[in-house]
């Protein structure tokens, strides 16, 4: 059904999932219309994997909390100063399956630059990160190679950039290939 809505709305997938990793951080990029988590949960579904996503605790409440928990929301608390990048270490520590999908620019609004909140959780957690790529000038919805953050976020954060040079998002922004800035 996901390959099926993918073909109808003219995407390609290209790259093979780890099926090795039962734990992942998945950065999305570009990410610029709500319909790109869409097209993400139809990959996610062509590979047979269900996503994460972080969201308010307050969302996991109430009569529709199981159902929003079931789709893959872990819940965050953000009422207060809490440290998100530790309440994502135990999500990962108190599972043995999570893939966390994680859009870096951490909206859809035009941004400066990344939000690193990905590279810590993922060298917190001691999970390897899947760059995703959503190009809607090809079309294509990439997987990238695996890659452990080695802590030097300086070092390693060009290069996960590096994989994103280039890619189209649904609306175009001043600072376009999300590879650059």
């Amino acid at each position: 059904m996901c390959w099926g809505f993918l073909k109808i709305m003219g995407w390609k997938i290209d790259g093979d999932w780890p099926r090795d990793q039962p734990k992942l951080v998945i950065i999305a990029a570009p990410h610029t219309v709500n319909m790109d988590g869409i097209n993400m949960l139809a990959a996610a579904g062509y590979y047979r994997i269900k996503l994460s996503w972080m969201g308010k605790a307050s969302l996991v409440k109430g009569p529709f909390g199981g159902i929003v928990r079931w789709l893959g929301c872990v819940p965050v608390d953000r009422s207060q100063a809490n440290d998100l990048v530790a309440q994502m270490k135990v999500a990962f520590d108190e599972t043995s399956s999570l893939f966390l999908a994680i859009p870096p620019e951490g909206t859809r609004a035009l941004v400066a630059g990344w939000r690193t909140g990905f590279y810590h959780i993922a060298h917190m957690a001691g999970v390897p990160i899947l760059p995703t790529v959503l190009d809607y000038g090809s079309k294509t919805i990439r997987l990238g190679d695996l890659f452990d953050a080695t802590g030097d976020i300086d070092t390693d954060l060009p290069q996960l950039k590096a994989v994103y040079r280039g890619a189209r998002g649904k609306k175009p922004r001043d600072s376009e290939a999300v590879g650059e800035g």
